[in-house]
């Protein structure tokens, strides 16, 4: 398939997948809930606005100026991660819904049904000429009776659905976008690593990862977080990877906290997938002026005491399609194995490779914890561990939550974490 004509796919998908959501919300909060005309057109205007708002949104994100585009982006999100807990909430209401109706229907038919006439009815029939006239009407105001209250406990159950889905949406959406938005966990992990010098043990790596400075997070969150970090008293820094949704020449300014970062060893960053949707090399400068290492293929000897660990860290594995691939041996390779080494990957898929080379500890991000269901469902479809410390093949994995949010920016059920990796010995 050509450019152009997978250029042309995404386009129809982009607007197709709104519409069709933007329909279903539109015949189970509007259509089926009144019968007005006047409602019933505005609420198909909206739908059709709504349908443009959300691709347009999303573009405008990633494509344009986050600090020019906010005023697009929070209507977009804030309505995006609605719809979405709208969508979840009526599909799951849908078949009781559907059983509920059935029910209903069968009572009215069943109140409808004209009883069997008694000899004493036709007798009645046969000695005035208008009774069948009047048992007719009389069936007749019974079976609109009936077909009335059908309608009317219709309009009740779906408008009882409507307000169930729209009031668990709202209340799910806002403590989303409070637990994004807000203040990140502090965790501490104990680590323990086969040949730790003693002089090394209680040694602490803050790590921080998916910062995604943009339209939802700016200054005040990198200051507060840099804070945050530095309370923790760490020895190394881990910024591991997704700084940013943006440019460097947009964006830096809400990057230039950083500058204060405090720690005895320094700081050191590693790219993510979204550090390559716009200038990657323009952003290592930027942290290379802000005093923080990029680890990029290579590593760092830290020396504390009288001992030492190799600190590693690769590109992300979507650098290979920017000529910037992880590359393995020439970060891990030669190395002095007296000591170990820890690991900056972004993915925490990278920890197949991670394993063959025989890292001690890898420390990733990406995954948001889930983020939000059905996320945390999703995410072990690709990656090995969604958060939290496991091993695989000898190699110990941590991942963190992250302490911002790709788009939508919301949390429920996954928190965002700053974590502190205090290494033990073994």
């Amino acid at each position: 398939m050509s450019t152009l004509a997978q250029d042309a796919t995404i386009a129809a998908a982009s607007i197709a997948a709104p519409a069709a959501a933007h329909r279903y919300l539109y015949l189970r909060l509007v259509k089926d809930v009144t019968t007005s005309t006047r409602l019933r057109r505005a609420g198909r205007t909206t739908a059709v606005a709504l349908t443009v708002l959300v691709p347009t949104g999303v573009l405008a994100a990633q494509y344009a100026n986050p600090t020019r585009i906010a005023w697009l982006a929070w209507p977009a999100f804030l309505w995006v991660a609605l719809a979405a807990y709208l969508l979840m909430t009526l599909v799951a209401l849908e078949l009781p819904v559907r059983l509920t109706a059935r029910t209903l229907r069968r009572r009215s038919r069943s109140t409808t049904i004209v009883p069997k006439q008694t000899p004493h009815a036709l007798v009645v029939q046969q000695g005035h000429s208008g009774a069948t006239s009047i048992m007719d009407d009389t069936n007749t105001r019974k079976a609109e009776d009936a077909s009335s209250q059908l309608l009317r406990r219709r309009l009740v159950l779906a408008r009882s659905v409507a307000l169930l889905a729209t009031g668990t949406a709202a209340a799910t959406t806002g403590y989303g976008f409070h637990r994004s938005l807000g203040a990140p966990d502090v965790k501490v992990v104990p680590v323990a690593l086969r040949r730790l010098h003693p002089s090394l043990d209680g040694m602490r790596i803050t790590m921080a990862s998916d910062l995604h400075l943009g339209p939802f997070f700016g200054r005040s969150h990198t200051a507060r977080m840099v804070r945050m970090i530095n309370d923790t008293s760490p020895d190394i820094v881990a910024i591991v990877g997704d700084l940013s949704d943006g440019s460097a020449d947009d964006l830096a300014t809400h990057a230039a906290p950083l500058t204060r970062l405090s720690s005895t060893h320094g700081a050191f960053f590693v790219t993510g997938n979204h550090d390559y949707r716009h200038d990657v090399d323009a952003w290592i400068a930027t942290l290379a002026d802000f005093r923080i290492t990029t680890l990029r293929n290579t590593r760092a000897l830290i020396k504390h005491g009288g001992g030492a660990i190799d600190l590693a860290g690769v590109t992300d594995v979507t650098g290979r399609q920017n000529h910037d691939a992880p590359d393995y041996d020439r970060a891990l390779g030669n190395r002095d194995t007296s000591h170990p080494v820890v690991l900056l990957a972004h993915q925490p898929v990278q920890v197949h490779q991670a394993a063959r080379h025989k890292v001690d500890l890898q420390l990733s991000g990406h995954t948001h914890g889930g983020a939000f269901f059905p996320g945390n469902l999703l995410v072990p479809l690709t990656q090995p561990l969604t958060a939290g410390l496991t091993t695989i093949d000898r190699t110990q994995l941590y991942v963190s939550r992250g302490v911002g949010a790709s788009l939508p920016p919301i949390r429920v059920g996954a928190p965002p974490d700053i974590t502190v990796i205090e290494l033990r010995r073994q």
